[in-house]
């Protein structure tokens, strides 16, 4: 039987009212494996009144009780892993390893929400006028929604609830449909670690759910991971129904390659970093930026690393990468394959043909790479989402700063070499959020905060970190003046108020 997942609303599974449900399929067989409802408005307004309904209690709870949840959760989380990880496999398609690390790193995100009571510690001037002080402290904002995206299934959402639920808010999530069970799963274990009810509701759907969410009163602020469009859409419509948001969008991840570099950990990070969970990570390397003569050689390289890549289904530990998340996305990675020699690339490796013997519907694509590729080419232009790497050529490292920094986006960058002095000057010149050198995924730790710049992220708060802090929580201050009673009072004074 096909299993079917449901809304997750005031700690209970809820059945779909609308009666519309979407298709999740097994990537690696292209089989519909389950059906996920999809959201009426009245059942995101249900949800969102469980949320606000919990915030009465929830945002008076005590740091010690929301922190003891949360430790409960994480040693869950723990246990449960694996269990994790099979779900992402089966819906996402990225091998068993790959999912346990994206578990690994929403981890590292609980972690920090549970020692959320350092990072809410207000501080306190005292005597700043005659017996008067000055408190600054921050306070949860109440309602707060998450729309979450196919790729990472567990982790982005990680990226959110721990610290928005640390801060003292409640928290509606919208996770991608295409791959929704491990977001009902996490529901089950924040129950479990004794989250009172309507504290995280999860509600599945299209675009109906997204924008009631994006336009209920109750909702005070928005988090999103996904492409630019959307990402500016969401921000665009959240901001005008008066909402704080955080919108991350897309990516094009360039690796500047210097003529010092050592080549093969060059080539080994680029594999890694282009192809690992088939190109389908908003910090994935997607172009390669060859300085001065070192182009072909490094190419090779490349080529024959590529060449040995197991692709397979991800529950088959042989396997190295997996397939695509649906036929529809395969088609379209394709399309800037076979369309790249028009447009000047030269066809290093084609892998667009590539299919698993036995199961031939499921949505395979072997890896490509695309060599002196023009800065005109979609394959370039765009964000390809797959395993598709383009390597382009320059001639300076200020050329392929310059190269780098006309990209629209600016996730993620990073800069492979040996000079101390050209990777300190590339990390203050690129224009991109976060760097890495010689490190070809600059993914930040959880305690630092993750985001780019450009299109790729709109509004002005990373996430997690203390960035994550500040967008889940808005500052007051408090001026408190306790008279001795001896004093005698000073009577009306209509001049402004002066510090003295």
């Amino acid at each position: 039987m096909t299993k079917i997942v449901n809304h997750w609303i005031g700690g209970r599974t809820v059945d779909g009212a609308s009666g519309t449900y979407g298709p999740v399929t097994n990537p690696a067989t292209g089989e519909v494996t389950t059906q996920v409802a999809f959201a009426s408005v009245e059942e995101v307004d249900a949800a969102v009144a469980a949320a606000q309904q919990a915030y009465l209690t929830w945002g008076q709870s005590s740091l010690a009780q929301r922190t003891s949840i949360l430790f409960r959760f994480r040693a869950l989380l723990d246990a449960h892993r694996d269990e994790l990880a099979r779900l992402i496999t089966a819906e996402h398609g990225k091998v068993h390893s790959d999912a346990l690390g994206e578990v690994a790193r929403g981890l590292e995100i609980v972690d920090l929400a549970c020692g959320i009571t350092v990072q809410l510690k207000g501080e306190l001037s005292t005597q700043v006028a005659s017996r008067v002080d000055v408190a600054a402290i921050r306070q949860p904002l109440g309602v707060v929604a998450g729309i979450t995206p196919f790729n990472f299934p567990a982790m982005v959402p990680m990226w959110m609830f721990p610290i928005a639920i640390a801060c003292g808010n409640t928290f509606v999530l919208k996770p991608s449909e295409k791959d929704p069970s491990a977001s009902v799963r996490l529901a089950g274990l924040l129950a479990e670690a004794g989250l009172p009810d309507g504290v995280f509701n999860v509600v599945h759907g299209d675009r109906t759910a997204v924008d009631r969410l994006l336009e209920h009163p109750d909702v005070k602020a928005v988090s999103f991971v996904g492409s630019t469009p959307i990402a500016r859409y969401i921000h665009t419509t959240a901001a005008a129904n008066g909402k704080r948001v955080q919108a991350l969008g897309g990516a094009k991840n360039h690796m500047l390659v210097l003529p010092d570099a050592d080549l093969d950990a060059a080539a080994d990070a680029a594999v890694s970093a282009a192809y690992g969970s088939a190109g389908e990570r908003c910090m994935a390397v997607s172009a390669v930026v060859a300085v001065g003569g070192i182009g072909d050689t490094l190419v090779e390289k490349i080529r024959e690393r590529a060449e040995k890549i197991v692709i397979g289904p991800g529950d088959d530990p042989s396997s190295e990468m997996g397939p695509l998340i649906t036929k529809a996305h395969r088609d379209k990675v394709a399309s800037y394959v076979t369309g790249a020699a028009a447009e000047g690339a030269e066809v290093v490796l084609d892998g667009t043909g590539f299919t698993v013997e036995g199961r031939e519907d499921g949505h395979w694509i072997g890896i490509s790479l695309l060599d002196k590729v023009p800065t005109s080419a979609k394959a370039y232009q765009d964000e390809i989402f797959g395993p598709v790497l383009c390597v382009l050529r320059a001639r300076t490292y200020e050329e392929g700063v310059a190269l780098i920094n006309a990209s629209p986006f600016g996730n993620g960058t990073a800069i492979f070499t040996r000079d101390g002095g050209a990777a300190r000057r590339f990390q203050l010149e690129v224009e991109a959020g976060m760097v890495g050198v010689n490190v070809p995924i600059p993914v930040p730790v959880g305690y630092h905060s993750f985001g780019g710049w450009k299109d790729s992220l709109f509004g002005d708060h990373h996430v997690y970190g203390n960035d994550g802090t500040h967008f889940y929580t808005r500052g007051k201050v408090v001026t408190t003046r306790w008279p001795d009673p001896s004093e005698t009072p000073a009577g009306v004074d209509l001049g402004f108020p002066r510090n003295h």
